[in-house]
């Protein structure tokens, strides 16, 4: 056993390796300062979380991102320990938010220099640990080609402590990351608004004060026994929320969230194990990719596990989750988030959590968009027939059938409309009417109840009104053609452009008929 080697190709797998996208080691230093926040409001240092702060500064200039809690600090006693070794927290799963003691070597990656420093209470010294991430891509590299290192050796090549006595601090209690020379591949990092948005849904922030769902969502938690993690979170000294509001974009047009419905999942001893939120809205169509806040995020401790698609698979088709806007929090101490934490290690409590939700999204949440799809659908089809038919009237009136043949066409198309919407008037009617006290069907009366009052708002037919009768365009030998508004013409002249209307008509679609039909008319009026 004396002879295990840590190789230094370990440092890689947790630094370089780790991660797929380099802003996540933001989530990896407010992880580990929320958590230092929790301790200071134990221990007193702290009021409550409202008076910790953590505050990031980017500084594109310098190539420069720092990242500050004022939470309980390290004491100099315990710095070198702390920092230094790897793999070796004191944090309980359960409990805290980080628990591996690696997350703090992810910035290693993605600069020149990682610098840590920190005061605690009472102390007159400021703590630093200066981290030369160059220099260890280098050795990396020169172990890669045969020149071989263990970890342990690397890791004491690369830190560098010092310990600097100022009077200033004696009272303040702080810690610091500082990433400084950040990589060119890595500018990313610095970009103001990447990484807001970013930390706007990854980060444990409180909602906007402008989602008017916020103290509902809050009030569910409490009546069920669970506190929502928030933090106030800065960046430039701008304070960071979750950017849910209530409009958003579909491929089919835009629609809001004019509600929220939740869900508590309790195992069989009644613990409660998960619980979500979901935006009610029309569902007219899968949410647009440029949506920030589309799809149900999965959190614990309300920090985002993985991206805005890790419960995809659960849903019984993928385009499921981009149906809904809304967040479920892993409640359970099982629940383990992974290295990666884009999802949980494997365990009865997973494989218990991912039976129910698979359960609940295949047998509710589906459902419900299906069922929105054929409200939406129903009520086009209304509005369809109802479009078509005041165009009928219309050109009827004006005399805008080129013949007898376009003018008995149109009736056939009518016609057909007509049925449909009458088709779709008996659906909307079943669909009010059924599925009891379900779920689905509760839903699916609000979804119902929403678009009747935005049609009453907007005065669009009543879905339920009855469906008027196609008015019958007069007999050919009564009908006047179209051509005889064309004065500059003579009788046999509108002949041949009668005919001329004809083929255009048969040609093509009635919409680009009419648009050439029209320029004709203005040429020969």
């Amino acid at each position: 056993m004396d002879s295990i080697i840590f190789g230094a190709n370990i440092l890689e797998n947790i630094t370089t390796g780790m991660y797929k996208d380099s802003k996540v080691s933001y989530r990896e230093y407010i992880q580990n300062a929320c958590d230092q926040i929790d301790k200071a409001v134990e221990i007193g240092l702290l009021s409550d979380r409202k008076d910790g702060e953590i505050n990031i500064w980017l500084m594109p200039e310098d190539r420069t991102i720092s990242i500050e809690d004022n939470a309980t600090g390290i004491p100099q006693h315990l710095f070198e320990p702390t920092l230094a070794n790897i793999a070796d927290s004191d944090k309980k799963i359960g409990a805290d938010k980080g628990f591996r003691g690696i997350g703090r070597l992810c910035g290693l990656a993605y600069c020149q220099e990682l610098v840590f420093e920190s005061t605690a209470v009472g102390e007159d010294t400021v703590s630093t640990m200066i981290c030369n991430a160059k220099k260890m891509r280098e050795l990396l590299n020169r172990n890669i080609n045969g020149e071989k290192f263990t970890a342990t050796e690397v890791l004491k090549e690369i830190f560098e402590f010092e310990y600097k006595k100022d009077s200033k601090v004696k009272d303040q209690h702080w810690f610091r990351v500082t990433l400084k020379g950040v990589n060119d591949e890595n500018r990313d990092l610095l970009d103001f608004t990447q990484v807001k948005n970013y930390l706007s849904f990854i980060a444990p922030v409180p909602f906007q004060n402008t989602f008017p769902y916020k103290r509902e969502i809050h009030k569910h938690a409490q009546e069920i026994g669970y506190t929502i993690d928030e933090y106030r979170i800065k960046m430039n000294g701008e304070q960071i929320f979750k950017k849910y509001s209530t409009h958003f974009k579909t491929s089919k047009g835009d629609d809001e969230v004019f509600g929220v419905e939740f869900k508590d999942f309790y195992d069989d001893k009644g613990n409660l194990v998960m619980w979500l939120w979901f935006g009610l809205s029309k569902f007219k169509a899968i949410i647009a990719k440029e949506c920030d806040m589309r799809g149900l995020r999965l959190r614990k401790e309300n920090i985002q596990i993985g991206n805005d698609d890790a419960l995809q698979g659960l849903f019984k088709e993928d385009r499921g989750q981009h149906y809904y806007i809304g967040e479920m929090y892993a409640v359970s101490k099982f629940l383990i988030p992974n290295s990666q934490r884009d999802y949980f290690n494997e365990n009865a409590t997973r494989a218990w959590f991912e039976q129910e939700v698979r359960k609940y999204f295949r047998e509710v949440l589906t459902k419900i968009y299906y069922d929105a799809s054929r409200i939406n659908s129903s009520f086009s089809k209304i509005d369809s027939f109802d479009k078509k038919r005041q165009e009928h009237e219309e050109k009827i009136e004006k005399h805008d059938y080129v013949d007898a043949e376009h003018a008995q066409r149109a009736t056939d198309d009518l016609s057909t409309a007509r049925d449909a919407a009458e088709k779709a008037q008996g659906d909307l009617k079943r669909l009010e009417k059924s599925g009891g006290e379900t779920e689905v069907s509760a839903v699916r009366q609000k979804v119902i109840q929403r678009i009747k009052k935005d049609r009453q708002q907007e005065e669009k037919t009543p879905f339920d009104a009855d469906i008027p009768p196609i008015e019958t365009p007069p007999p050919p030998t009564k009908q006047p053609h179209r051509t005889d508004r064309l004065s500059r013409c003579n009788k046999k002249e509108r002949v041949l452009i009668s005919k001329i209307f004809s083929i255009i008509l048969s040609s093509t679609d009635d919409k680009t008929a009419e648009t050439i039909i029209q320029k004709i008319e203005e040429e020969f009026k």
